[in-house]
């Protein structure tokens, strides 16, 4: 009775043992090797050995974006420490910055807050197999299956193009690489030989890190010398149908301040904007215009939350660079 009692206790870890024998893991490797060519029997085995995560579901069901109030998360981005390891940072890459800037159009501080949020400049880039995250979401995470099949077909072939074995790179919880915490898609799309060594390198270079997100802000719009949002105040009731949750700027200035929002004037001229509303828990929420740059920031990761503390960070930076703390 107790081995039976044992058998069926473990039966759900065991239908997982193995992603290799499931229907739709085989549809994938079939599709792949259509495709790619990559063979059939390759792919199988790194199926037999890819280890399904539970801890990976946990946290992707509780992203701190969503979790967490606007105070709560800029108190955790925004300190002290952050602040002196990013002017520290920048002192150690000046010149690759500058040419970063003078290629792309971003500013030091942007792409410095960048690295900052994402990995703490590159000192937590993430502990689990990239293979086995994927590999959990593309087939055990229904909500964005379609996605994480997606992200896991370029990470396998981002590690064929790089000769690298599938098993070796180590990332997030959601399978984002190195120091700027690429998602595969976005390394095989985005990244840059800034160091120029003849290969790209996330994990180890920030030289390359540096060079891959000014090059993403640039591809995704970036505007140089370019405000990224604007402290706002609303007034009366008319505002409230501009939060509608999306933050590709749309709206005139005019329009805006018609609608009683307050907001000292942006630049460049003739700007669009879009409402932002950054929640609190136990005061009123703040606002902000978020102009062009503000949305090429949630490109990288779509929150308002993460867009607003980069650019918060980023003005923390410049002033602390420039003071010369």
């Amino acid at each position: 009775m107790r081995a039976l009692l044992l058998l069926l206790l473990a039966a759900p870890l065991l239908a997982h043992a193995s992603y290799a024998g499931r229907p739709e893991v085989q549809d994938f490797v079939r599709d792949l090797a259509k495709r790619h060519g990559i063979a059939e029997g390759e792919l199988k085995r790194v199926f037999a050995k890819a280890q399904r995560l539970e801890p990976v579901l946990e946290a992707i069901a509780r992203p701190a974006e969503r979790v967490r109030t606007w105070e709560d998360y800029r108190a955790l981005l925004i300190t002290e420490r952050r602040i002196r390891e990013g002017v520290e940072f920048w002192r150690k890459f000046p010149r690759t910055l500058e040419r970063a800037e003078q290629k792309y159009g971003v500013a030091p501080e942007y792409v410095v807050a960048i690295i900052g949020v994402e990995t703490f400049y590159g000192r937590n880039t993430g502990s689990w197999r990239v293979v086995d995250a994927l590999t959990t979401l593309a087939f055990d995470y229904p909500p964005r299956a379609g996605f994480f099949r997606s992200e896991l077909e370029q990470y396998l072939l981002m590690a064929r193009e790089a000769g690298i074995d599938v098993f070796s790179v180590r990332g997030s919880y959601a399978g984002a690489i190195g120091i700027p915490q690429f998602m595969p898609s976005s390394a095989r799309r985005y990244a840059v030989d800034f160091d120029r060594n003849g290969k790209i390198d996330l994990q180890r270079s920030r030289s390359d890190a540096i060079g891959s997100v000014a090059n993403f802000l640039k591809v995704h719009g970036w505007q140089r010398d370019a405000d990224v949002a604007v402290q706002a105040r609303v007034a009366g009731e008319a505002w409230r149908p501009f939060m509608n949750g999306r933050f590709e700027p749309r709206h005139s200035m005019t329009e805006l301040r018609e609608a009683g929002i307050e907001f000292d004037s942006p630049q460049p001229a003739g700007a669009n904007g879009v409402l932002i509303e950054l929640a609190n828990a136990d005061r009123p929420s703040d606002y902000r215009v978020g102009l062009r740059n503000f949305y090429v920031i949630t490109r990288y990761n779509r929150s308002a939350l993460y867009a607003a503390a980069v650019a918060e960070l980023a003005q923390e930076l410049r002033k602390a660079y420039d003071l010369g703390r």
